[in-house]
């Protein structure tokens, strides 16, 4: 048992932490793993040294549908660079990522995808039982919504095959696609500003389709109170209560003012509003309407009387399906047949099917998943970009809310309902001081481009330094500097290699004087004394703050947390074998020895979630039990909590021998 040798945080008993969806379109660029993975990595890294490997699944998948993946293929193919299925295509990106996932550490207890494998059967049965329950719950509406059509090319156009600009008031999104912009603002297809198709370029026709919708605007009282215990959390991130309650206001219409005319003379056609006059230097004045179907009836007038407007954002009918042929398949309702799951809501839920898959092949048993997603001792840490903090901050809790009666999955009753999940936002990593895409002007380079020119742990220990929690930060790797003088000049400091002098200069020579001292002095054994009372100190004092900014998820804290512990770690080895040398008092030798090797047990174990290769590689030369060392279930006081021995047998270390 654990002795409570210092203050610990309260940690759940068994933990999910997501990694996002890469979409099945491309291989991973660095913001994928700077952004998202190396972080969720860390974490979970943490979590199973915290509280037992076994209480924790780490889960991620390609995200094989959507339209960015139908775009992608179709223009491969009319290139004549592909010749296989859009599955195909799929698998072969999906296979790229996994390689990259694993060449980057990155620890998933699974990595299969939407449409891949048994987390792909998961997902189809998980989605056809979800909607089926919305749908038994009211909360499940068919709507005739207006699609856009390509007459030219006699096609339906899927999301990324339409473009214009954003019509949600105050985004500057030139990307605007069918329902959603590049910057996560979704709306109404028809508000999307000068479309035009991408595939011949034309204006495309608004064509009417039946599609199933959830009611989301039924959930803005529950989620006006969600919103507020976000905010009461305080270890929960500002971003994410702020950006989600962007969403809850009124059904809000933005009319610029030199329309105030126009506007006037069909005002009385409009359902019941308040007109709200501008704000200084504001180009629109506000009109507000009680409901969302009261602001769309509004629009369509407002529309058809030629006025220039905007919406503000708001809660909408969210829609659950579409009518592209590859995706996830709907169930039949309501005799409606031939839909698929419109990618958004299907990958809100598949991390629910890539545990139920993780669990299958731990032979556990059918339904203990719901041990980890609906326990109260269990917790769901969801690590986002900031983008989409709508569909995970807003739709998702209402959509788990939904579920609530009769909640039922694969055909299991329970009174266990989905628990909601914590989510961990990150803001943007710039390449440089720009916003890198694929699709852009600034290229990002591939993860795997980065690893011809560092090693995985001094990217790894970079990215955690970056403070991605905090703001949106350039990631400045020399070896992608545009410009060959600075690129070359050997005057000019790395950025991306600040970290990794603290792991091959500091860290790695605490390691190896432990060693190099026990081989030389020692007959290769580490004496197990107790440490000095002042080094214990210091060490707990280090595990306590590092375990509450673990629970705050603040990882940039970590990296400046151990700066300063391994320096300590080693001036206490430096001054203290210098001290014992200059007296040649053996016991001197021995107490500073034993005092290395306790801080190096700690820098270790709390370094392994930030670089575990070679913290393992420590551990296995220190030769202790890996499952007992990198294990927070000791009290810290002695290295004595590993071996009960006087003295502990240690690998003999090579000549120059460098962990990192």
């Amino acid at each position: 048992m654990t002795s409570q040798t210092f203050e610990r945080q309260e940690w759940p008993a068994r933990a999910v932490v997501t990694a996002g969806m890469p979409y099945g379109n491309k291989p991973l660029h660095f913001g994928h793993i700077a952004g998202v993975f190396v972080p969720a990595d860390c974490y979970a890294r943490f979590l199973r040294d915290r509280i037992g490997a076994q209480n924790v699944r780490f889960i991620s998948g390609t995200d094989c549908f959507g339209s960015p993946i139908d775009e992608g293929y179709r223009k491969l193919v009319e290139a004549g660079e592909f010749d296989g299925t859009i599955a195909e295509y799929v698998q072969r990106n999906h296979d790229a990522q996994k390689a990259t996932l694993d060449a980057y550490d990155i620890s998933l207890s699974i990595y299969e995808g939407s449409g891949i494998g048994h987390a792909g059967e998961c997902q189809q049965a998980v989605s056809e039982n979800l909607i089926r329950r919305l749908h038994e719950n009211g909360f499940l509406h068919k709507r005739s919504t207006l699609q856009f059509y390509d007459a030219e090319a006699g096609i339906y156009l899927n999301g990324r095959q339409v473009q214009g600009r954003c019509p949600v008031q105050g985004c500057k999104s030139e990307k605007g696609y069918a329902d959603e912009c590049d910057l996560g603002h979704s709306y109404a297809p028809e508000d999307l500003i000068a479309p035009k198709s991408t595939v011949t370029g034309t204006v495309p026709e608004m064509r009417p389709v039946d599609n199933w919708y959830f009611d989301l605007p039924a959930f803005r009282d529950f989620l006006i109170q969600h919103v507020r215990g976000l905010e009461a959390d305080p270890d929960i991130r500002a971003i994410v209560p702020q950006t989600c309650a962007e969403f809850l206001g009124a059904p809000i219409i933005y009319v610029k003012n030199d329309e105030r005319e126009l506007f006037l003379q069909v005002a009385d056609q409009l359902p019941a509003h308040t007109v709200r006059e501008p704000e200084k230097g504001k180009a629109s004045f506000e009109v507000e309407f009680s409901s969302i179907d009261d602001r769309d009836v509004a629009r369509d007038v407002l529309r058809r009387a030629g006025l220039r407007f905007r919406t503000g954002k708001a809660l909408v009918p969210f829609r659950i399906t579409g009518n592209i042929e590859w995706g996830v398949k709907a169930p039949v309702i309501d005799d409606v047949e031939g839909l698929t799951v419109w990618c958004w809501p299907e990958s809100l839920w598949a991390p629910i099917s890539f545990t139920i898959a993780a669990n299958d092949a731990l032979g556990l048993p059918e339904g203990s998943w719901r041990d980890f997603w609906c326990d109260d001792d269990a917790e769901v840490y969801q690590f986002i970009g900031q983008d989409n903090l709508y569909f995970y901050g807003v739709v998702q809790p209402a959509l788990w809310e939904a579920l609530r009666p009769g909640d039922i999955f694969f055909h299991e009753a329970t009174d266990r309902p989905l628990k909601q999940t914590r989510l961990i936002a990150n803001y943007h990593v710039l390449l440089g001081n720009k916003k890198a895409s694929s699709s852009g002007a600034v290229k990002p380079p591939t993860a795997d481009e980065l690893l011809e020119h560092y090693t995985v742990e001094q990217l790894r220990a970079h990215f955690l330094a970056l403070g991605l929690d905090q703001k949106s930060v350039g990631f400045k790797p020399k070896a992608f500097e545009p410009d060959p003088k600075v690129r070359e000049d050997t005057r000019v400091a790395d950025p991306a290699l600040k970290e990794s002098k603290l792991l091959s200069n500091v860290f790695n020579r605490l390691a190896r004087s432990v060693l190099y001292e026990a081989k030389r002095n020692f007959d290769c054994k580490v004496p197990l004394d107790a440490p000095t009372p002042a080094v214990v100190e210091r060490a707990q004092a280090a595990l306590a703050s590092y375990d509450r900014i673990m629970k705050k998820a603040e990882l940039h804290s970590i990296m400046s947390l151990m700066d300063e512990f391994i320096r300590y770690a080693n001036k206490v080895w430096a001054d203290g074998i210098s001290a014992a040398e200059g007296t040649e008092d053996p016991a001197a030798r021995r107490q500073v020895l034993a005092d290395a090797a306790y801080l190096l047990w700690v820098c270790t174990l709390l370094m392994h979630p930030v670089v575990p290769h070679g913290c393992e590689d420590i551990c296995a030369k220190l030769a202790f039990d890996a499952n007992a060392f990198f294990s927070w279930d000791h009290g810290f006081t002695s290295l004595a909590e590993l071996d009960d021995a006087a003295d502990h047998a240690v690998l003999e270390l090579p000549p120059r021998y460098d962990f990192f």
